[in-house]
């Protein structure tokens, strides 16, 4: 699925600080814990709970939080819409990254079990 050069560059320069404040209403407000959200961001990035707040304490954009990151190689797996994309036809790969992000954390808020978000191959 194609997204327009100004809506890719707008997720590339936008920075996890300004989001995850919203990733931990979103699950909390559904019964879900702050510890379930950073697992599911660990499992996609790599990043342990330390390593999310230093991210966080720096302001990066998702461009340089996606370089850092050492995506999961079962992220191909997540599908499904997400913000009006199906993610896995998302045809810019930092865009992909975001919306994989977004959707995990939708799943979580949604009551999906964390065996099915962490997905195995």
């Amino acid at each position: 699925m194609k997204t327009t050069p100004k809506h890719d560059e707008r997720m590339a320069q936008m920075t996890f600080a300004s989001v995850y404040p919203h990733y931990v209403t979103k699950v909390e407000k559904k019964g879900r814990t702050k510890a379930e959200l950073h697992q599911v961001i660990e499992w996609l990035t790599g990043f342990d709970e330390k390593m999310q707040q230093k991210l966080i304490d720096e302001k990066v954009t998702f461009e340089e939080f996606f370089q850092r990151a050492n995506l999961n190689p079962n992220a191909k797996l997540i599908t499904g819409i997400i913000c009006g994309y199906r993610v896995e036809e998302i045809e810019n790969k930092l865009t992909q990254k975001v919306r994989y992000l977004d959707k995990i954390v939708d799943e979580l808020a949604k009551g999906k079990k964390i065996d099915k978000i962490l997905r195995k191959a």
